[in-house]
C-alpha cells in the first residue's frame, strides 16, 4: 500500500492569505532550560496550510466544522492533473476525467509553490465559479485544490466559495499534491474539531 501525506508542515515561513494574521510558534516550556516537558504554544488562523472550509465558512448558520460528517472526509477520492492551466473553468473540465468521482483533488501548478514557499503567491490557480457549479452538478462531496484558496485572489464577491458551500460541498485548501500522481485513491482528512469552527488546519493522506 502506498501512503501520500498531501499536508503542508505548519511552521513561522509558511505564507498565510493576506489579512490573517501570521503563524506564531513560541516554545513556552523546554527541557534545554531545565522545564519538565517541551511545549509550544500556537497562535494562527483557522486557515493555515493544509486546511478545510465548512459551508459556516462563508454562510449565516450552515454546517460548522464540527458537525461535518466523517463519510464525506473519508472515501474515495480521485487527483485530477490539469497541468498548466491559469484556472479551472469549464474548458478544463471537460477536458477532465469526472465520472463516477466523489470528490476531486486538483493538481495544479500551485504544488511548485510549496517546496520553497515562504511568500504568499497572488498568481494561483483557482476555480471559476462556472466551473463550481459544474462540480455542484455532478454529485461532488468534496472538492481540494492545491492552494490557499479556491478562490481567485483579489475576488469582487467569493462566489466560487458560495456555490461550493452553498451546495454542501466541503472545500480542503492548501493540498501538497506535488509527488501524487492523477489517479484515483482513498482520502483520510481530519481536521481539528473546533467546535461550531469556520475551518481547521487538517492532516490529509491519500492512500493507492
Amino acid at each position: 500500500m502506498k501512503i501520500y501525506d498531501i499536508t503542508v508542515p505548519i511552521s513561522t515561513e509558511l505564507p498565510v492569505y493576506p489579512g490573517d494574521p501570521p503563524i506564531e510558534l513560541e516554545r513556552v516550556m523546554s527541557l534545554d532550560k531545565g522545564d519538565i516537558a517541551n511545549v509550544t504554544r500556537l497562535c494562527c488562523s483557522t486557515h493555515i496550510g493544509t486546511h478545510v472550509d465548512p459551508p459556516s465558512h462563508f454562510i449565516a448558520g450552515a454546517m460548522p466544522l464540527d458537525q461535518l460528517p466523517l463519510e464525506t472526509l473519508i472515501g474515495p477520492a480521485r487527483v485530477v492533473d490539469v497541468g498548466d492551466a491559469p484556472f479551472i473553468d469549464a474548458a478544463v473540465l471537460e477536458r477532465c476525467n469526472l465520472d463516477g468521482a466523489t470528490r476531486v483533488l486538483f493538481k495544479t501548478r500551485n504544488s511548485e509553490f510549496w517546496p520553497e514557499a515562504k511568500e504568499f503567491r497572488e498568481d494561483f490557480v483557482y476555480i471559476e465559479p462556472e466551473a463550481a457549479e459544474i462540480l455542484v452538478s455532478r454529485g461532488l462531496q468534496l472538492v481540494g485544490i492545491d492552494y490557499l484558496s479556491v478562490e481567485k485572489f483579489n475576488f469582487d464577491e467569493p462566489a466560487t466559495h458560495l456555490i461550493l458551500l452553498g451546495a454542501g460541498v466541503v472545500v480542503v485548501e492548501g493540498l501538497a499534491l506535488g509527488d501524487v500522481p492523477p489517479g484515483d485513491y482513498e482520502l483520510v482528512c481530519l481536521p481539528l474539531k473546533i467546535k461550531d469552527g469556520d475551518g481547521a488546519p487538517a492532516r490529509v493522506v491519500l492512500r493507492k
